[in-house]
């Protein structure tokens, strides 16, 4: 119970107070000198994977009753009881008995301090649950633990509950020095390693690269083995990150009210609930969660879910990213949230299931499980779209290189700019269609085969009106065929309905276009339906390398060489005519319509790159940014609205 710094103790805290109202209860915080089971019709233990819980335990053991098993792993429990105590004999009996000759074998690499004692599948369950008339969990993944470590007896599965107390969100705004429109994320509890806080430090960091006005809060006592401080200053976040320590519930509650978007993600798990987690939901605020164990249980539309493989970080700021330049989203899933949880979750709930169930247990009846509700409203078409499309995915490098016979060396080249543009460009579904700009059929192709869009077609410089039937055979036979319209992209009308395709790929064009930038961009709003995707990608003339030549006397330009005909009055490929940095492509998509979802730089040729150490140190002296400095600029813009400036004034002169 509080004071100790415990979510479980929070928990029983609220839990005590709407029991009350229908039992006599009494409330032991400490093992009693005497006790009498026979003046009770129920024994309640509350059960967690720490120490707080020590005296609990072996009250279950003396003397059984219902178990309320806040995780499905009592290991650094059973710890604290033997190893702590220095009892080694009955840490290995106790892991011995748990789970047999593999737990034994186990216990014996601990004591021998080869490997420390942690969850590695010997759960300690098997002593409580052998010594317990019933038990109560919060979620199913428990459940089936508990089923699956051989316990036979009741079992109730009675929600965590909710709290839902009124926020004073612009009040600890204010105390953190943040208006309304500074985007916030939180992360909240006890900062251990496995709530992934190194994985979101990391995609916090990439969504700073599009809003440097980002900032992060980590609120919750830190933990000693996790050099968090570190970390951030590893990271350069400290600018961005503010680590508040332990606060009082008050301050804590508040803090959570304060942010756009919470963190509660964490793995490996062992089925625990968390109480940051129902305070987040029940103050309407839209949260991330790992998909697994009980947090894998919540409704999709009340919570986002990130996967634990290769994909975590990606997701994590894909979804940052849409929640962030959404808000109107972010509010969607948090009011889903709230009214989920006061339904489900809410305290009186929770306290008559309790008293329904030790009833049940008392006299021998059967209880029924209370099925769960949905949630009351179902989330927007549009919203449920944007969450429903494929993140970030990857093409192998093999498969691009086998479409490209006839240009392998340019494919070689520029193998990693390909596999980026695919990395970056949304996944469709057969109802899609995408778009190719300048296609020459090296990872159109993919764009079918791969990314499954149902409809692929590519456009080319050209005579309007013409359209071209191009086809591919990769190395392992597979053949390809694709329509290529042909036009000019700063003067002719696309030949294309408005609102006709999900997405347009833009590869290594923009820098060519000699005139007119913002007719293309105006005509590739008009075909891209609302919602849908315009990916870019072109050379940064604010790179590394560009500082480096300007400094040492050369153009920064990647290619602003003119090219000469091979032959009198022949037509060449346009040069580049213009090269642009990541900011003038963000103010370039958001001018056209867009919503900036990613702006990243990165490699663009695969060559031999010189250093470039000192510059970045020039950079530092005087404190410039180093960041957005790679070769190449990867951007993707959703479409927003229709096109706000036709011809910009940072772009045009005399323009707007």
């Amino acid at each position: 119970m509080p004071p100790t710094k415990s979510g479980i103790a929070d928990y029983s805290a609220v839990l005590v107070d709407h029991l009350k109202a229908l039992a006599d209860v009494e409330v032991f915080h400490a093992k009693p000198d005497s006790f009498n089971p026979a003046d009770y019709d129920a024994l309640l233990y509350q059960i967690g994977n720490n120490p707080h819980h020590e005296f609990v335990y072996e009250m279950a053991l003396e003397f059984p009753g219902t178990v309320v098993m806040h995780e499905s792993n009592l290991h650094h429990l059973m710890a604290g009881l033997t190893i702590k105590r220095n009892d080694w004999d009955s840490y290995v009996l106790e892991c011995e008995h748990d789970g047999g000759p593999a737990a034994l074998a186990f216990a014996q690499r601990v004591r021998k301090l080869e490997v420390g004692p942690d969850y590695d599948g010997v759960p300690m369950l098997r002593r409580i649950l052998e010594h317990s008339k019933a038990a109560i969990v919060h979620s199913k993944a428990v459940q089936t633990d508990l089923r699956n470590a051989g316990f036979s007896g009741p079992i109730a599965r009675i929600p965590h509950g909710a709290w839902l107390p009124d926020s004073d969100r612009m009040n600890f705004r204010h105390k953190l020095g943040l208006d309304e429109t500074t985007p916030l994320i939180g992360i909240f509890g006890f900062l251990k390693p496995y709530k992934r806080i190194a994985e979101s430090l990391r995609a916090f960091r990439r969504l700073v690269r599009l809003r440097d006005d980002a900032k992060m809060i980590l609120v919750g006592e830190a933990h000693a083995d996790f050099p968090l401080a570190e970390l951030i200053r590893s990271l350069g976040l400290q600018e961005n990150v503010r680590m508040l320590g332990f606060t009082p519930l008050e301050d804590f509650a508040g803090y959570i009210s304060a942010v756009d978007v919470v963190l509660n993600l964490r793995f490996p798990t062992v089925g625990e609930s968390s109480g940051t987690l129902l305070r987040s939901l029940g103050l309407g605020q839209p949260v991330l969660v790992s998909d697994v164990g009980s947090f894998a249980e919540f409704p999709d539309s009340i919570c986002l879910k990130v996967p634990v493989d290769s994909r975590e970080e990606d997701t994590i700021f894909e979804y940052l990213n849409l929640l962030v330049s959404r808000p109107q989203l972010a509010r969607e899933i948090g009011e889903r949230a709230r009214d989920w949880v006061a339904r489900e979750c809410n305290w009186e709930l929770a306290a008559e299931r309790y008293v329904d169930f030790l009833r049940s247990v008392r006299d021998g009846s059967e209880w029924a499980q209370p099925e769960e509700a949905p949630p009351s409203q179902e989330l927007s078409p549009e919203t449920v779209e944007l969450l429903a499309r494929p993140l970030l995915h990857h093409v192998e490098p093999e498969y691009i290189l086998g479409w490209s016979s006839e240009s392998r060396d340019y494919a070689d080249t520029h193998i990693t700019r390909l596999i980026k543009t695919l990395d970056i460009t949304p996944e469709g579904g057969p109802e899609d269609r995408i778009l190719e700009m300048g296609a020459y059929l090296q990872v159109t192709a993919a764009l079918k085969t791969k990314l499954g869009y149902g409809e692929v077609r590519g456009c080319y410089y050209g005579v309007a009106g013409h359209t071209d039937s191009k086809s591919a055979t990769s190395d392992k036979g597979e053949v390809f065929t694709c329509d290529v319209d042909l036009f000019d992209a700063e003067k002719d009308r696309f030949p294309y309905p408005d609102e006709h395709f999900t997405t347009v790929l833009c590869g290594e064009l923009i820098e060519h276009l000699p005139s007119d930038p913002m007719f293309m961009m105006s005509e590739v709003n008009r075909i891209l339906k609302p919602g849908g995707h315009f990916v870019v990608t072109t050379p940064n003339i604010g790179s590394l390398r560009a500082i480096k030549a300007i400094l040492e006397g050369y153009h920064p330009g990647f290619f602003p060489a003119y090219i000469r005909p091979s032959k009198p009055g022949e037509e060449v490929e346009a040069r580049h005519n213009r090269e642009y940095t990541p900011r003038e492509i963000h103010r370039l998509l958001s001018d056209a319509g867009f919503d900036v979802t990613l702006l990243e730089t990165g490699p663009f040729r695969d060559e031999p790159q010189p250093g470039h150490g000192w510059v970045k140190n020039l950079l530092e002296r005087y404190q410039l940014s180093g960041e957005l400095r790679g070769d190449g600029i990867y951007a993707v813009g959703r479409k927003s609205g229709s096109i706000k400036v036709r011809y910009p004034a940072w772009l045009y002169e005399g323009g707007d």
